[in-house]
């Protein structure tokens, strides 16, 4: 099958040779090869100016990221590609996870940009974004069905990214059944997942080993969780042997998860929530003289875009110096972001100036990223997104 030919411009193919995947429409020639002469999702031969074939992507010529190289070999990219990149996925999952519970592919970091699927046992809960990845759902569905024994496929298209690639949102099963509610296990603890009507795909696996990490200081101690969703980080806390954890969000069918959860496990008796505003929760907590021996704050990103970044940096110092305050004197404190455009380099910094404006003393003790089934491509600094420092604050010597 003969593939329509995207041409860069002179020195464009840097980037593409040096390995990142994505092509920007003001790096290619539209002289030779028009943008409006290519169908959005069709898969196009990527060629730099002196005509050399650099692989196989999928265009869409009314986005900003118009292309995204799928192979380096310049031929079609079908099911058997797929099947293979979904195998190496898998290979890599099984490397580093005793259980079938994790993100079975990561976009860009497993060869298949513009899409993500969460395993939860034999269900299946997928993702696409991108037009190109769209044009080969069947596909996707097809390595699916020949690799596992698949009891339910959700595609929970419904993401922003779909809006910006002119793509419709839809959510639908296309294989077997998918409950409401499916059952995972993530460090030891029994949850039951909001796969349709959660955030995402219902869970964040990105956080298991911090959330590993934070569980080995709970034991017999008063933990604070702001931000809890469905309760990744308080149930286990609570399972882990805290004397007490109290859960907070601004959703109550969030917090009707956690305590559903916290059943599950049967610690609920340990586990009290608070619906409200994570700001207002805790400047009432801090005016009521409660103090935690942990706090975890793991907030929605702040800075979803770059023009973000003034508001966010000053909502994440601000939710810092607020947990800070809720801590006792030798407490533990778990901050996270998933804001890609929040460095841990600032984050780090948040944390120092809040210890010297409250006079703590705050010693980080564990840095933490997202966790092997979210894999980092090493030329696309978008795919780590996750930071975790875990400190110590005394009082200040």
């Amino acid at each position: 099958m003969s593939l329509p030919v995207l041409r860069l411009r002179a020195k464009e193919d840097k980037r593409l040779r040096q390995g990142h995947v994505w092509v920007y429409s003001n790096e290619v020639d539209s002289k030779a090869t028009p943008l409006k002469d290519f169908t959005s999702g069709e898969q196009v031969i990527i060629e730099s100016a002196q005509g050399k074939a650099l692989g196989v992507g999928y265009i869409n010529p009314n986005s900003l990221i118009c292309a995204r190289l799928l192979s380096r070999q310049a031929k079609l990219f079908g099911r058997g590609q797929i099947m293979g990149r979904i195998e190496s996925a898998v290979a890599l999952r099984e490397a580093c996870f005793e259980q079938p519970f994790y993100r079975l592919v990561y976009g860009e970091s497993d060869g298949l940009p513009g899409l993500v699927i969460d395993r939860f046992g034999d269900v299946f809960v997928a993702q696409i974004s991108t037009a190109g990845m769209e044009a080969m759902k069947s596909q996707i569905q097809g390595a699916l069905t020949r690799l596992f024994e698949v009891k339910g496929l959700l595609w929970k298209n419904d993401g922003k990214m779909r809006v910006q690639e002119g793509l419709e949102e839809y959510v639908e099963v296309a294989i077997g059944e998918v409950p409401n509610m499916v059952p995972m296990i993530e460090n030891q603890t029994q949850f039951e997942v909001p796969v349709w009507d959660g955030q995402k795909t219902g869970w964040f696996y990105d956080h298991r080993l911090n959330r590993e990490r934070i569980n080995r200081h709970v034991k017999g101690k008063r933990v604070l969780d702001i931000c809890s969703y469905a309760g990744g980080w308080g149930v286990q806390a609570a399972t882990a042997g805290a004397e007490h954890v109290t859960c907070v969000d601004v959703s109550q069918q969030a917090l009707d998860w956690v305590m559903n959860n916290a059943k599950l496990n049967g610690v609920e008796k340990n586990l009290t929530c608070i619906k409200g505003d994570a700001f207002k929760v805790m400047e009432q907590l801090i005016e009521d003289l409660q103090q935690f021996d942990v706090v975890i704050l793991d907030p929605p990103a702040f800075i979803p875009k770059r023009k973000d970044i003034g508001a966010g940096e000053r909502a994440y110092q601000k939710l810092n110096q607020l947990g800070m305050r809720l801590l006792g004197a030798e407490g533990f404190l778990l901050s996270a972001s998933c804001s890609m455009h929040l460095s841990e380099t600032s984050l780090e910094r948040m944390l120092m100036q809040a210890g010297r404006h409250l006079n703590r003393h705050v010693q980080i003790i564990e840095r933490g990223s997202q966790g092997p089934d979210h894999p980092v491509h090493p030329a696309i600094a978008e795919t780590r997104y996750i930071k975790s420092l875990m400190c110590r604050v005394a009082l200040s010597q």
